[in-house]
């Protein structure tokens, strides 16, 4: 007339747990990425608007990154290049051309003369 003890599984974050599952272990460390060298380097490095020099979030959708080449005398592309990132704030606004324009003037790759 007795009937067995047997415990009701415990709940994790609202949800019941099965019997047979087990909590994942903490970590008390997380492992870092090394490369070829042993250097530790990072999975994700966050980008700064090169205009306003604000963080681009790694989920802003509006945000750009131009690759602009270099090329010889020729016109022939030299391997070379500078990158500049625009956050979604300064395109939203409709002045992405004109901070890309300042940028290129500032690198010596545009001029305004006539």
């Amino acid at each position: 007339w007795l009937k067995p003890f047997r415990p009701t599984p415990s709940k994790v974050h609202g949800r019941p747990r099965s019997q047979n599952s087990r909590p994942a272990p903490l970590a008390s460390h997380q492992e870092a990425m090394q490369n070829e060298e042993g250097r530790i380097v990072d999975l994700y490095l966050p980008r700064k608007c090169s205009a306003t020099n604000r963080l681009i979030p790694a989920k802003e959708h509006g945000a750009v990154q131009l690759n602009v080449g270099q090329v010889d005398e020729n016109g022939r592309y030299t391997g070379e290049f500078y990158t500049f990132a625009l956050a979604g704030f300064i395109r939203s606004r409709g002045e992405s051309d004109a901070c890309l324009n300042r940028l290129l003037h500032e690198k010596g790759l545009l001029t305004f003369s006539k």
